[in-house]
């Protein structure tokens, strides 16, 4: 790893330029999640890319792997298939909710906003889509379609994975497995948006807003608002 900045909460930041394969980084990540846990370690936000590879989440449909034609990985996240590679920025967020609001609904609900809000620095508008995981945004066909993916695991209160943003992969990797088991939208990036989004420029605008993230875990999730039909 380089070495890292350093932020006043303290979080430690860790921002990857060369691709880290996913099963070293899977490891790595498990370490750090149970000396945070320990009181070893502090809170990290680690920033990286990861080699091509289909990760399985906790709920994933073997019927759903369509095409295995690059290494599949049992994550530990919850989750179905999703495809990791070059060109899709991902964010592990690694922190101690023993120090902030106990709200898992309310953690990501906020990394989810987190991402939406740095999508929309980049003049792209982005929203939570009610029963799908993610981030969805128009097209450029103008349908709806996934730009992000979320998938956390808790363990002792302590995060751990956290999403994924694709700049500009190869779509068709996405081909192989049908996307967090949702078939009828596609998936698209800021490339195929129009939008050349270089890693250090979507970093930079993602910690310019982490202060902002870091102040909605200190409260619970905002309420559900049942309508009326």
């Amino acid at each position: 790893m380089p070495m890292p900045d350093i932020v006043p909460d303290p979080i430690e930041i860790v921002r990857e330029t060369a691709p880290v394969p996913y099963r070293p980084a899977l490891e790595a990540m498990a370490a750090r999640n149970a000396a945070i846990a320990d009181g070893t370690a502090g809170d990290m936000l680690w920033l990286l890319e990861h080699p091509p590879v289909y990760t399985a989440g906790t709920s994933a449909d073997r019927a759903e792997l369509l095409d295995p034609r690059f290494e599949v990985v049992e994550a530990g996240r919850g989750g179905r298939y999703t495809y990791h590679g070059p060109g899709q920025r991902i964010g592990y967020v690694l922190l101690d909710l023993r120090k902030r609001a106990r709200d898992v609904r309310g953690f990501v609900h906020a990394v989810e906003g987190w991402v939406i809000d740095t999508l929309g620095d980049f003049g792209v508008t982005a929203w939570r889509a009610e029963g799908r995981i993610g981030i969805w945004c128009a097209g450029a066909d103008g349908r709806e379609a996934k730009i992000g993916a979320i998938g956390v695991r808790i363990r002792r209160w302590v995060t751990m994975h956290g999403f994924s943003v694709n700049l500009s992969p190869d779509l068709s990797h996405f081909g192989g497995i049908v996307p967090c088991g949702i078939e009828e939208f596609g998936v698209t990036s800021l490339k195929d948006l129009g939008r050349e989004v270089s890693s250090a420029q979507w970093d930079e605008a993602l910690l310019a807003r982490l202060p902002t993230f870091l102040a909605k875990l200190d409260l619970a999730c905002p309420p559900v608002v049942e309508t009326k039909s």
